[in-house]
């Protein structure tokens, strides 16, 4: 009775998801532009935009899927643009318009100018003028990596094409310049492509974009058996499976059309064909859903079996994967910015591979970590950091701008940090003097708030795993920015502890559950956190604190000074005029954070909390974990070295030295 109730909530589940995944618009890509500017909540212009936005899904008095309109005056004024798909309903065109209204109002908050791209339709506003101007950037492509199998051949058949498709999408009319077609490629593929502009461009605009995406086919999908390039004003798109509606005319009726592919069984007549489409739509659905349901049961009734389980797979099969190709940019570009890699122009190298300032081509300065042939980095990591990156936005967050994966290179292009990182300056006894007690604390907040914004705030619930002071960005006025997400890893929003045989980190900011038993939870990186607050607290790292004549680990002396009523001793001498009440505070909050026992340690949220407001009492911390006068540094090398997640004395060697992040090694 059980088993047909879990099947009778799985099918209606199914369904349900079924759908929703139908009546849900696909999402590309968006761009909220910063440089025209912000709006506040109450301003007019909000008013105006929100008008707007009203407008797209409420108008029904078109059905060629263009609508430009405009609201309020001056500098209040809002422009809007949105367009459908030129194959698509007029309740198909204005159901993604709202979608698109919805998402932007969330995804651009407050910035005058922003674009969004769905499958079906483009939307786009701004507070200067854009009806009629045609405009190549922003841009995104998507693309997959499966080539075709005679790829100059494809390539010449796609451009063939795409030029007939152009030309006929230009010479549309103000209504719709819109084409869409086919053509016999190599192997026996149909190759199918779409072309469209925004309707208010001339003929000539209309081709110069169409021609200019054209163009871009050889940077960025060239021999790739599907590819779609996006602007503002015109879109491409091409794929050897059908993906448009052939029943919907081109702008142009006259205009000469490319053939239709042949049906695979030309003895069939038109009704037989329709009725095998049908049978097709609906059983094979049918019986796909039917096999996801019993491989749903299949699942469950093995998870109930197993016992030990590790959580540590793949970023992509815990979430929707995000259209990555839409940040790629060109190797060579990135190369010319920052000199072909010139050693004047790098900023620092880690264990992962080296990074460089450079200046891309409309002037902005970025910073490129470029990793390295053998980093312990594998491509699994560096679609994680993509991944995830590409998702946050939070002041305390470094930002990522894109990525490059082009010949064996692995690149990613940050916005440039201009003050390196907080290990530059706090481990340094000349350079920490430049960082007085105000600006610590504010460091100190600001690291708090952005591991807030990962563990609750942000959409997604990540787990950072290597939070240290290399990892601490530091801008040009001095706030941090917490860095290097190619270790972190992703949460469903009720889950509160993963479990992984592969240990990464760095030695001394580790949690012991996860040292010694694979576990971390958000209470692993409050752990590093306690760590990192002790270290700019006493400017000394915790793997080499140095007590008179004798060098301990930094907790060990935090604990006993704690105890016994003296620790003024660990404040760095150089914070003379430092609120001595917010430094002890600091201490305190660094000692709740790595208590042994993770259940005692505090939230993200509860330390936010604690920084802000001096009203609340803080517990009594107990031990810390990792407290060497109990346990030992030979203890932790010894589980080191007998993990197996790294089986060799090489990975010892660099897990003890505390600067570099352990990888798995072969037996």
């Amino acid at each position: 009775m059980t088993h047909s109730r879990v099947i009778f909530l799985l099918c209606l589940l199914v369904i349900i998801l079924i759908n929703h995944a139908i009546a849900q618009q696909r999402f590309l890509s968006n761009v909220c532009n910063d440089n025209l500017g912000n709006y506040t909540a109450n301003s007019t212009y909000k008013t105006n935009l929100n008008t707007l936005l009203s407008s797209y899904s409420s108008n029904t008095q078109n059905d060629y899927g263009f609508y430009n309109f405009s609201q309020g005056q001056d500098s209040d004024k809002v422009n809007g643009i949105g367009m459908c798909r030129g194959d698509v309903t007029p309740d198909v065109c204005r159901s993604c318009l709202n979608d698109s209204t919805v998402f932007l109002t969330e995804s651009c908050p407050n910035q005058k100018e922003a674009i969004v791209w769905y499958d079906n339709c483009m939307l786009r506003y701004s507070n200067r003028s854009i009806f009629g101007v045609m405009e190549p950037d922003p841009k995104f492509y998507i693309y997959p990596l499966t080539n075709a199998t005679d790829m100059d051949q494809f390539d010449d058949v796609l451009r063939d094409l795409v030029d007939n498709l152009s030309s006929i999408a230009a010479s549309g009319d103000s209504f719709k310049k819109y084409a869409a077609g086919s053509a016999q490629g190599p192997s026996f593929q149909t190759i199918f492509a779409l072309l469209q502009c925004t309707p208010d461009l001339s003929e000539q605009e209309c081709n110069d974009c169409l021609v200019g995406s054209i163009t871009d086919i050889s940077s960025c999908c060239s021999g790739r058996i599907n590819g779609r390039i996006g602007k503002p004003s015109c879109n491409l798109r091409f794929d050897t499976s059908p993906f448009y509606d052939s029943t919907v005319n081109n702008s142009q009726p006259s205009a000469p059309q490319v053939p239709p592919p042949p049906l695979t069984n030309t003895t069939s007549t038109q009704g037989n064909s329709n009725t095998t489409t049908i049978v097709v739509a609906v059983v094979v659905p049918v019986v796909a859903i039917a096999v996801l349901i019993i491989l749903v049961y299949i699942f469950l009734r093995a998870r109930k079996q197993r016992e030990n389980i590790d959580t540590d797979t793949e970023l992509d099969n815990e979430i929707e994967p995000v259209e990555i190709e839409t940040l790629q940019f060109n190797f060579d570009n990135i190369r010319m910015a920052t000199n072909n890699f010139s050693e004047a122009n790098m900023l620092g190298k880690g264990g992962f591979g080296s990074v460089y300032k450079g200046k891309l081509s409309n002037g902005q300065d970025v910073a490129v970590k470029r990793l390295s042939m053998n980093s312990g980095q594998g491509d699994t990591e560096f679609k994680n950091e993509v991944q995830l990156v590409a998702k946050l936005q939070h002041r305390n967050l470094v930002r990522l701008f894109g990525f490059s994966l082009e010949k064996k290179e692995r690149l990613l292009v940050y916005e440039f940090v201009p003050n390196k990182s907080l290990d530059y300056f706090i481990f340094d006894p000349i350079k920490r003097v430049h960082l007085d007690w105000e600006r610590r604390y504010k460091i100190i907040g600001g690291i708090a708030k952005g591991l807030l914004y990962l563990h609750e705030d942000s959409r997604l619930r990540i787990i950072h795993r290597d939070l240290k002071a290399s990892n601490i960005l530091l801008d040009a006025e001095m706030n941090p920015k917490i860095s290097d997400f190619g270790m972190a890893r992703l949460f469903v929003p009720d889950q509160t502890q993963g479990n992984t045989n592969r240990i990464v980190g760095t030695y001394g900011y580790m949690a012991p559950e996860y040292v010694m038993q694979g576990q971390f939870s958000v209470k692993s990186d409050v752990f590093s956190f306690g760590v990192l607050a002790l270290e700019i607290v006493c400017g000394q790292k915790n793997s080499g604190f140095r007590n008179g004549e004798h060098v301990e680990d930094l907790l060990s002396v935090a604990w006993k000074n704690w105890k016994d009523g003296t620790a003024s001793n660990l404040i760095d001498p150089t914070l003379n005029n430092g609120s001595r009440n917010e430094i002890m505070r600091c201490i305190h909050i660094g000692l709740l954070c790595v208590q042994q026992n993770l259940a005692d340690r505090p939230t993200m949220a509860s330390v936010v909390l604690m920084l802000n407001s001096y009203s609340t009492t803080l517990p009594v911390p107990s031990e810390p974990a990792f407290f060497m006068q109990s346990r030992g540094m030979s203890h932790i090398q010894s589980w080191e070295y007998n993990s197996k997640a790294t089986e060799s004395t090489k990975s010892v060697k660099a897990y003890s030295s505390g600067d570099l992040t352990t990888r798995n090694y072969p037996r």
